[in-house]
């Protein structure tokens, strides 16, 4: 069992309307460099090292209960330092402290697009909290959000047209994000005349 199955973070007294994702981990093996569970999630290397770059801004190399505090505050306004120091607890978290992690367990049930979600559902409704949304973007420095920045925000995600974003609406706008990076990552071709 994960060591963060073990004690709850959020026993540190913090009051947030936003819930800390869960994970259902037990023991596993690593086939090769990467790894799908039962239920298909693929954790590779380069994305293990992607999401390890996300959190050390600074590029050190060593990841502080700061660095993650840094990135998460944003979403988790609530959290304490005991509880990013529960999260960071070894002395020099490395990316191959995290590979090494992720490679004694295996996470099962767990589907991150959903526990993204959750974070704008705090309530789960089924579909992202305006207030929160525009909390978040504040806190992520994009100013004060109007009504009409708002408006435009809800319609840009709401791919039913229902003027709500459903987690259905969610997948797709991430969907759509990742489609976008992935025309912007492949080379040019070139005509040779």
């Amino acid at each position: 069992i994960c060591k963060a199955d073990k004690a709850s973070p959020s026993k540190g007294g913090s009051t947030s309307p936003i819930p800390y994702p869960r994970f259902n981990v037990k023991k596993g093996d690593w086939k090769g460099k990467e790894k799908e569970s039962q239920h298909g999630v693929k954790i590779t290397r380069e994305e293990v090292e992607s999401a390890f770059a996300f959190f050390d801004v600074q590029g050190k190399g060593v990841l502080r209960p700061k660095d993650l505090k840094a990135r998460l505050s944003a979403f988790y306004p609530q959290m304490t330092n005991k509880e990013y120091r529960f999260l960071i607890s070894e002395p020099n978290f490395t990316v191959d402290t995290l590979w090494n992690l992720l490679d004694n367990n295996n996470i099962s049930n767990f589907d991150p697009v959903k526990e993204a979600f959750r974070v704008y559902d705090p309530q789960d409704t089924g579909f992202v909290d305006p207030e929160i949304l525009k909390s978040i973007m504040s806190r992520m420095g994009y100013g004060e959000m109007t009504k009409e920045d708002m408006e435009v925000l809800i319609k840009t995600a709401d791919v039913d047209g229902d003027g709500k974003i459903s987690l259905e609406d969610f997948r797709g706008m991430l969907n759509f994000s990742k489609h976008l990076d992935g025309e912007q990552q492949q080379p040019q071709a070139t005509s040779s005349k």
